[in-house]
């Protein structure tokens, strides 16, 4: 018993010396469940413009940035004068409609609870992204907006993030290029096995899953 003891100790002073994690999320998809909020907009931009948009279908591949979606329903010169206007509609219509996803602010506050920071990296118009971690509580040490996939690496190279949550392929990708590790939740529009195909080093079913991760991840990585 002695020796068990005197094990788990030694562990459990091991993982408190290691630095402390810089722990990347994305955002849509992974922390909020953007779904309600992006269908709404949807439908009230195409009646505003009088255009056809299959909310629908569009919230079953979020993710990519909004002119990736818009170039489906509108002229390419036009994507960009519908990308402010669907901006400048969304806080009215989808900050109150956006819940958070299971787990959400139990990662953030695990990540804390190790002495980490919290950073919120994703392809949402800033702006956006910080109004709703507001309206839900959810307080990151950074967010940074704008950024899809590979462009995702600036950001959490800058901020010093050695994990990367998020539920996309692309997402995985941009954990890679940041030389981050890859941790993917099956939440989004990627199934567990296109994750790991793309290259995830851990999947989970989702954020309820994450503070036992980190806390087993932490003991190993010390």
């Amino acid at each position: 018993m002695g020796s068990w003891w005197r094990l788990g100790t030694m562990a459990h002073m091991t993982s408190y010396s290691s630095p402390a994690p810089t722990v990347g999320f994305d955002l849509d998809m992974t922390l909020i469940d953007s779904r309600p909020g992006i269908h709404a907009c949807y439908l009230a931009l195409a009646e505003r413009t009088g255009t056809y948009i299959d909310a629908d279908l569009a919230i079953t591949r979020l993710g990519p940035p909004l002119a990736d979606e818009l170039i489906n329903w509108f002229p390419a010169d036009e994507v960009p004068a519908m990308s402010d206007l669907y901006r400048e509609m969304y806080p009215s219509i989808a900050i109150a409609a956006t819940p958070a996803m299971p787990g959400a602010r139990e990662a953030i506050a695990a990540v804390r609870e190790a002495g980490g920071r919290a950073v919120v990296v994703t392809a949402k118009y800033e702006p956006n992204a910080k109004l709703h971690l507001a309206h839900l509580g959810i307080d990151a040490d950074a967010v940074i907006g704008d950024l899809w996939a590979e462009r995702k690496a600036e950001a959490l190279r800058e901020e010093g993030a050695s994990v990367y949550v998020g539920d996309h392929v692309g997402d995985v990708r941009g954990a890679r290029g940041a030389e981050a590790l890859s941790v993917a939740v099956a939440t989004g529009p990627c199934d567990a096995e296109e994750l790991r195909t793309a290259g995830a080093d851990v999947v989970l079913g989702d954020l309820t899953e994450f503070p036992r991760w980190l806390s087993d991840y932490l003991v190993t990585r010390a």
